[in-house]
């Protein structure tokens, strides 16, 4: 990654019963996870079940330029309203099913489908079922994140403060 992301990350009782049902979900369907540590996030709203997601990154090649990740959301969680000046980035649904915005535009995604999406189309994804999404991008960077939401962009924008700052911590 970019940088040090646990300034993302979820942690307490909420992580640890998110991550069990998470592993739980991968193991049901068969499917081996990369050994890197999942990131939980809940974009600042304190609320995972419904605004959330868990990240498993597989890589993050910056200087060859791609980055390959799961996405995961539990039946009606949310990824929230976001875009990217610089990443282009493809879903491939492999389990489950979502509801996607993109660019004002509402489709389903079922296990198989994709979808690409540029620079800087607005989207958002939430789960009709637990879903796992592989995403195939550019690389990724925590400022490149830019929230439709308020709440959800003053906290972040204070987070890419703090990393600019040097301020991240461990």
């Amino acid at each position: 990654m970019s940088d040090n992301v646990d300034h993302l990350q979820i942690h307490g009782p909420t992580r640890a019963q998110a991550l069990a049902s998470f592993n739980a979900r991968l193991a049901s369907w068969g499917i081996f996870a990369p050994t890197t540590e999942p990131l939980l996030e809940d974009f600042g709203t304190n609320d995972f079940y419904r605004t959330g997601l868990t990240e498993l990154w597989i890589t993050n090649q910056i200087p060859a330029g791609y980055c390959g990740k799961y996405l995961f959301v539990f039946a009606g969680q949310t990824c929230p309203l976001h875009c990217h000046k610089i990443k282009h980035e493809t879903f491939f649904v492999i389990q489950g099913a979502i509801h996607v915005s993109l660019a004002g535009q509402e489709r389903v995604l079922q296990a198989g489908e994709s979808l690409a999406i540029a620079p800087p189309q607005i989207h958002s994804f939430t789960g009709l079922s637990d879903a796992l999404v592989l995403e195939l991008s550019m690389p990724c960077h925590v400022e490149d994140n830019y929230f439709i939401d308020p709440l959800i962009r003053h906290w972040h924008q204070a987070i890419v403060a703090k990393l600019a700052a040097g301020g991240a911590g461990g």
